[in-house]
């Protein structure tokens, strides 16, 4: 049987995109200080020594390394923040799931952030 509803009805309450254009927006800065900062953390620690202990901690302790450690794991985190709330949004659909899935999504990466700017301060100061 063929549906009276219009199409507007049955798009309505499916959700707006409110922030779409700033989530667009923000994904692309955090995507191209990704292309600009990974390839100069990997290149400055390899470069390093990296696989010696003690010239690995010379890298995180010498500012340049540990301030593009710094950007490249912010970025990365950032990142990734992003596109599993897209991916969440998009494909989980019980509403108490995704805002469940949504809340943890931004705890754990924002801790991870915190966990990781916390290591690489005590190895810049050790170093």
């Amino acid at each position: 049987m063929k549906s009276m509803m219009t199409p507007a009805k049955r798009t309505n309450r499916l959700g707006s995109a409110k922030s779409g254009t700033h989530h667009f927006i923000t994904q692309r800065v955090s995507a191209i200080a990704l292309v600009i900062a990974l390839p100069i953390f990997v290149i400055a620690f390899t470069f390093s020594g990296a696989p010696d202990a003690d010239a690995s901690r010379a890298f995180f302790g010498s500012a340049f390394g540990a301030l593009i450690t710094l950007i490249t794991m912010i970025a990365t985190l950032y990142h990734m923040r992003l596109g599993l709330q897209v991916v969440i949004e998009d494909y989980i659909h019980e509403a108490g799931l995704k805002f469940t899935l949504l809340i943890a999504n931004t705890l754990i990466t924002y801790g991870l952030m915190l966990a990781g700017a916390y290591a690489l301060i005590r190895l810049a100061l050790a170093g």
